[in-house]
């Protein structure tokens, strides 16, 4: 006889879901999308959960204030998900709409990647369908693969091959994405050519049947991101690019509107650890003061600056604040964790090449010094601290 050792608790265990670090889009916004498409009730493209301007408004927020229902039976403020122009997205989500491709390209750190998972979760409900571009990812991973065990069994058939995502959305009529198109190789690149004009992928293996080929069902679309730095990587062709509309996306243009977005994404990337957020705001501002001032090569006062080799992007500016408020968290009273800022700088400009951090050392003597010497505590502080970026 066997005795059943589990207990209601158990199974509950048992039947709980995994914790995820992070939550994709169509999963951490759930209740948004689903008040947007019970909210907007206008014309959609074909497939489309959202209508194009309440995919805008998903991105963008809603400013503030908080969306009735129609029947007034509800209301949600929409967050603002994305830190930029509101007339990019516009242009984003027409480019969508009419079924062509979508090529959002920029310098690394500047939200590429979410803005495309962010636009694919709006209109089909998922942004999984995704393929990583690397110098290793095959024509396979774009179209088509084959379940060995059933086509040595059975043959080709429909049911022994395996999807793509990028398939995968063409018979759903869905979104698909392609991550760094460029360090793909070229020959794996050109894949997308026909694909992107003919709307289907041949399968010569199921060749004179109804299987033969894959089409595009209406909806179907694909946004590709690019890294501004990986252009020499593997250059997309003339074909290929104009089977896009390209789209860049700069840096966050205003101090305020960067800072807060530091604060926020680093304040969860804190509590997800199962700490509390206590960075203080002077610290946040000199943070990223820094990383604008480094990036673009000119301090907010207009003074000269040599600018690294390294992307001083805003996602860098997120990892440090987040080291900054683990560290406060795990080792409270050690040390000012404003004296920790020099050295995360250090190590995030040294990143390409080992000797800007003479260049680092430069922007010390210069603008941290004539802040210092204007009054400000703050800056005052790291230029007590030029001596950690000596060794």
């Amino acid at each position: 006889m066997t005795t059943d050792t589990t207990t209601p608790a158990t199974d509950a265990v048992q039947a709980a879901p995994a914790a995820r670090q992070v939550q994709p889009p169509e999963d951490a916004y759930a209740a948004e999308l689903e008040f947007l498409a019970a909210y907007d009730t206008g014309p959609r493209p074909p497939a489309w959960h959202l209508t194009p301007r309440a995919v805008v408004t998903f991105v963008m927020g809603s400013n503030g204030e908080a969306l009735k229902l129609p029947d007034g039976s509800a209301s949600l403020t929409i967050s603002q998900k994305f830190v930029g122009e509101r007339s990019l997205v516009e242009r984003c989500v027409v480019t969508l709409a009419g079924e062509r491709g979508l090529l959002l390209v920029g310098e690394p750190g500047t939200a590429k990647s979410m803005l495309s998972e962010l636009l694919a979760a709006a209109v089909c409900g998922t942004s999984g369908l995704t393929v990583q571009g690397t110098a290793g990812t095959t024509e396979d991973q774009l179209k088509y693969g084959w379940n060995y065990a059933l086509l040595l069994a059975q043959g080709p058939s429909r049911d022994a091959l395996v999807p793509s995502p990028v398939l995968t959305a063409m018979s759903r009529g869905a979104v698909a994405r392609v991550e760094e198109v460029t360090r793909c190789l070229p020959e794996v690149q050109d894949a997308l050519v026909s694909l992107l004009s003919e709307r289907r992928i041949a399968v010569p293996e199921l060749a004179g049947g109804p299987d033969g080929q894959v089409h595009a069902a209406p909806g179907f679309t694909l946004i590709a991101t690019a890294n501004l730095r990986d252009r020499g990587v593997s250059e997309m062709s003339a074909a290929l690019k104009r089977r896009f509309n390209f789209e860049t996306i700069g840096p966050i243009a205003d101090l305020d509107a960067e800072t807060a977005l530091v604060r926020s994404q680093a304040r969860g990337s804190v509590e997800r650890a199962g700490a509390a957020f206590a960075v203080d705001d002077a610290v946040l501002e000199a943070l990223v003061t820094a990383f604008r001032d480094l990036r673009t090569g000119r301090s907010a006062e207009g003074w000269e600056v040599e600018r690294p080799s390294t992307v001083m992007s805003t996602a860098e500016a997120v990892s440090v604040a987040s080291a900054l408020g683990l560290a406060s968290a795990y080792f409270p009273g050690d040390r000012d964790v404003l004296a920790l800022l020099p050295g995360h700088l250090l190590g995030v400009v040294r990143k390409d090449d080992p000797t800007d951090a003479a260049r680092l050392l430069g922007y010390w003597d210069a603008a941290v010094r004539r802040r210092a010497e204007q009054g400000s505590a703050t800056w005052r502080t790291l230029w007590d601290l030029r001596h950690v970026l000596e060794h």
